[in-house]
């Protein structure tokens, strides 16, 4: 479902804003020593005295950066100038060996605390009793709180800030093309410590974070005890679907049923509205001991109506704890003083800006028209809402999902099961038996409380970890799915741990491009299976299949980013405000944009996504995951997928269009997938 967003998200607060990176700041909310430039000037100085031949450029970058975070606990201006003199290293081979050193350090260390994160994790991740309150505390616990408060108290953090300055984005860019591979990786250490967040904001985002995920993991709607307004249940009795993953696949699945698939889908779509106005009663949430009329909205026990009450906006209240766990840090960041700023410019390596033009001018693009027609006529009926889930541009939409559950359930009857084939699964995807087994020894796989997730290894020896939902009759086909793009994940996770040159180069630009991966693999699901796809079309299906989820995306993108904005200009809101404002944004995109296509004018279904609640921010990284996912499936025509993907990952973690362009020979853009969508409708009709 994801590569762990909110691991991401703890991992990007360890790493400090790992491209925050402005040498031009000054943090008024901790005691800084007044550094006027005759104090920093006189640093330079004595350091081209003592130095003939010093890097001006990096003394002067990295004495600037230093200014700007040394407090008056760290010492004083004599003292300042003393442990740059002290600690500044001019040659390149000492230099090379401090690197070494310090990296191998924070890789045990960040790698240790990542192995006590999954273990207090493990009763809110994994299938099993229910978290009590001490999992719940636990699980929120930040062990590596405090690292950067001691990183800088016993002045490593200065070491490493004075020998390996922070290069914002947009240097990286102009001259990461020319950098060895050494040089990034010593600009990535130097991302390490680029702002000086204390250890209790650190701790009240993770803690926030948690119970926003716990939340989420058990919002879970029996559709099995749905009924319509015959009285009538239409789904299997105790089918249970996680919102919105689940009620998402299930309305995929049901365009292959031709006999109740439209009213199904129409009975998840009045579901979905329910949630994110907040009418769902609050006794129909992850149980199915009562059934539920969602399009009347009343309850009933044992045949009788019974008075049922609606969640009381907790949806939006955790949304909003989330909003104001995340702003506490703005201060601590003045060259990016906003979240949005930072899981933006910092994070994605793409400004907001940027992002918003290249969405919206992808779903207001005379191809969206053109596909919509065609999928109106192969559906042979007006276009719904929910129609932005449309299915058919796969070639299983015509497979029954049940025959595909029975093949996967046989196959997976647990998770150790899907686990000792996964060397099988990489072979059958191109690559030999040992790049298999070396990958795939690195894997574990757990049966998933939540919708399932993707969390990789921070340290070399440990384990990546793949979760996904299985039921006590073996995995379902949307288990297997799921489970496939996980593996994805774990895959760029391992080869971008194991096979980069140095430590803090592992990794991807930001985690569209693991997304990317994890939609290759997920889309090669039915090949694993062993059911060949002799269609003609399926390449043309294929380029309409990614351009049609980019249009599903992208929209609920945008309301994210539109939420988060209306945030900061209402920091005082009540959730009640939230949910009316969200609600607003939702039908605002929907009319602007999807109404025209799909009809129903403000529609709110834009909003039902969880990562909005549990992920903050995390959407945008889907379709810039597709993007990047079509770009690579381009390049890979006619090439080994497996070589392929060993060489593009081993790369780690460049500058976002850098990595492209050395990856595929050209840069991110909307235009191949607007180009090539026009030409696949064009031929399908």
């Amino acid at each position: 479902m994801k590569a762990n967003g909110f691991i991401y998200l703890i991992v990007a607060l360890l790493v400090y804003a790992c491209t925050n990176s402005s040498h031009e700041f000054n943090n008024k909310s901790i005691p800084m020593i007044e550094m006027d430039h005759n104090i920093v000037n006189q640093t330079l100085d004595s350091l081209k005295l003592r130095y003939n031949n010093p890097d001006v450029q990096r003394v002067e970058k990295s004495i600037g950066q230093m200014a700007a975070l040394w407090t008056d606990k760290d010492g004083s201006a004599p003292e300042f100038i003393s442990f740059c003199l002290e600690n500044y290293t001019n040659d390149e081979k000492e230099r090379e060996a401090l690197f070494k050193s310090i990296s191998d350090k924070f890789e045990l260390i960040t790698g240790s605390f990542h192995k006590i994160d999954v273990g207090l994790k493990e009763p809110l991740h994994m299938a099993g009793n229910e978290p009590d309150a001490i999992d719940m505390e636990m699980g929120g616990y930040d062990v590596s709180a405090h690292f950067k408060d001691d990183m800088f108290s016993n002045k490593l953090a200065f070491t490493v800030i004075l020998n390996f300055p922070a290069y914002n984005l947009q240097e990286k860019q102009q001259f990461g093309t020319g950098w060895t591979d050494l040089q990034w990786a010593y600009a990535r250490l130097g991302d390490w410590f680029s702002s000086r967040i204390p250890a209790d904001i650190q701790q009240s985002v993770s803690n926030t974070l948690t119970t926003a995920d716990n939340y989420i993991s058990g919002y879970n709607i029996v559709v099995g005890s749905l009924l319509n307004d015959a009285g009538e249940t239409l789904f299997p009795e105790g089918q249970t679907l996680i919102s919105h993953w689940g009620l998402r696949d299930e309305l995929k699945s049901n365009y292959a049923d031709k006999t109740n698939g439209l009213e199904k889908q129409r009975m998840i779509y009045t579901v979905m509205k329910r949630i994110i106005t907040q009418e769902i009663p609050e006794r129909v949430i992850d149980k199915g001991n009562v059934q539920w009329n969602p399009v009347t909205n009343k309850v009933f026990e044992n045949g009788k109506e019974i008075q049922a009450t609606p969640e009381p906006d907790t949806r939006y209240r955790i949304f909003l704890n989330n909003f104001l766990a995340l702003k506490k840090a703005d201060i601590y960041n003045p060259s990016e003083p906003t979240y949005i700023q930072r899981a933006f410019d910092g994070d994605m390596g793409f400004s907001k800006e940027e992002v918003r033009d290249m969405f919206t001018r992808f779903i207001s693009s005379e191809q969206i028209k053109q596909v919509a027609g065609l999928v109106k006529k192969r559906l042979g009926r007006d276009l719904e809402p929910f129609d932005i889930w449309y299915d058919g541009f796969k070639s299983r939409s015509s497979i029954s999902e049940d025959d595909l559950t029975a093949k996967t359930r046989k196959q997976y009857p647990g998770a150790k099961d899907f686990e000792r084939d996964l060397p099988g699964i990489m072979m059958k995807l191109g690559f030999s038996p040992s790049e298999a087994q070396g990958i795939c020894d690195k894997v574990q796989v757990d049966a998933s409380r939540g919708a399932g997730h993707a969390w990789g290894a921070v340290m070399k020896g440990d384990k990546a970890r793949l979760r996904t939902r299985i039921p006590e009759a073996g995995m379902d086909y949307k288990g297997y799915n799921i489970a496939m793009h996980e593996f994805g994940h774990n895959v760029e996770q391992t080869i971008s741990l194991y096979d980069v040159d140095y430590y803090m180069m592992n990794g991807v630009p930001n985690t569209a491009f693991t997304e990317a991966l994890a939609f290759i693999f997920q889309k090669r699901d039915l090949s694993v299976l062993g059911i060949k796809e002799n269609n003609p079309q399926k390449d043309l299906l294929t380029t309409l299949d990614i351009f049609w989820g980019c249009y599903e995306i992208m929209g609920v993108s945008l309301v994210d980013m539109a939420a988060w904005e209306w945030l900061y200009e209402h920091p005082d809101a009540t959730p009640a405000q939230l949910k009316e404002n969200v609600i607003r944004i939702a039908m605002d995109i929907w009319n602007t944009y999807y109404a025209p296509v799909l009809g129903e004018k403000d529609s709110p279904v834009l909003a039902v996504y969880s990562h909005m609640i549990d992920n903050p921010l995390y959407l945008a990284n889907y379709p810039m995951g597709h993007l990047i996912e079509f770009q690579l499936e381009e390049h890979l025509k006619g090439k080994s997928l497996a070589t392929e993907v060993l060489r593009i990952y081993r790369m780690g973690r460049l500058a976002p269009q850098i990595w492209m362009k050395n990856a595929t020979g050209r840069e991110l853009s909307i235009d191949p997938m607007l180009q090539a969508a026009k030409s696949a409708a064009e031929n399908l009709e």
